[in-house]
């Protein structure tokens, strides 16, 4: 029999547990078999019936889950903070963002930005070009994707900016983050992690939960751009 864990996580934390899963199996002898979608994605196919044995969701999307008995509480623990950023292919100039003026222009400035229609970055990147009373001039000439790494549009040639949590951009090859969008005009993302109460592996989970929520992994998640 497969001596796994069987993970749905975010895609903010893909870098993180793709760097960990190699060492995690020498230590343990289980494999971590691992999913990667945006939370709301993933609360789709959770509800729909797909199985899991730990997922890794926004804490909003895992309290979510707890609620509906999907996700047991007990172990449930937050892992990482991450906070939305913006890229551009390499080698391109770094355009100011360090205030909301500045950041204003910028955007104004973009032939193209690209950003997700799913994920907690999207959304709240929708939510701060309303605020700022641009989101019909960004969203004439934005290229909007469904799911996936905006930062693959800079690549591509598609778009001049990418947004995304810092974790996800720093996962793309190409591409250099400027940095996070000013902290005061958003708020992290936390991201949490749970077993589901259906898990076939319980206790291989609740192995796993301790395993990413101990100071051993700190390291990685901070080289990933997200902060314990």
């Amino acid at each position: 029999m497969d001596n796994s864990v069987r993970v749905l996580s975010t895609l903010a934390l893909k870098g993180a547990v793709a760097r960990l899963a190699a060492a995690y199996h020498a230590a343990s002898g289980v494999r971590i078999d691992a999913d990667f979608a945006p939370t709301l994605a993933l609360l789709e196919r959770l509800r729909g019936g797909e199985a899991a044995d730990l997922v890794i969701l926004t804490r909003e999307g895992l309290d979510e889950m707890i609620r509906e008995g999907r996700v047991a509480p007990e172990g449930a623990v937050d892992l990482a903070r991450s906070y939305v950023g913006l890229a551009v292919k390499a080698g391109a100039a770094h355009p100011d963002i360090a205030t909301e003026a500045a950041l204003r222009a910028t955007l104004l400035g973009a032939r193209a930005v690209a950003y997700s229609r799913l994920g907690a970055s999207g959304i709240l990147f929708a939510q701060l070009i309303e605020r700022l009373g641009i989101a019909a001039a960004i969203n004439a000439r934005a290229v909007i994707i469904p799911q996936g790494f905006t930062a693959e549009k800079l690549v591509s040639g598609e778009a001049d900016l990418a947004v995304q949590q810092v974790s996800e951009l720093k996962q793309v090859d190409g591409i250099e983050v400027i940095g996070p969008i000013p902290l005061q005009l958003q708020t992290p993302a936390v991201f949490s992690a749970g077993r589901m109460t259906r898990s076939q592996s319980a206790d291989a989970a609740d192995d796993l939960l301790r395993y990413l929520s101990s100071p051993a992994v700190a390291p990685v998640l901070r080289e990933t751009g997200l902060e314990p």
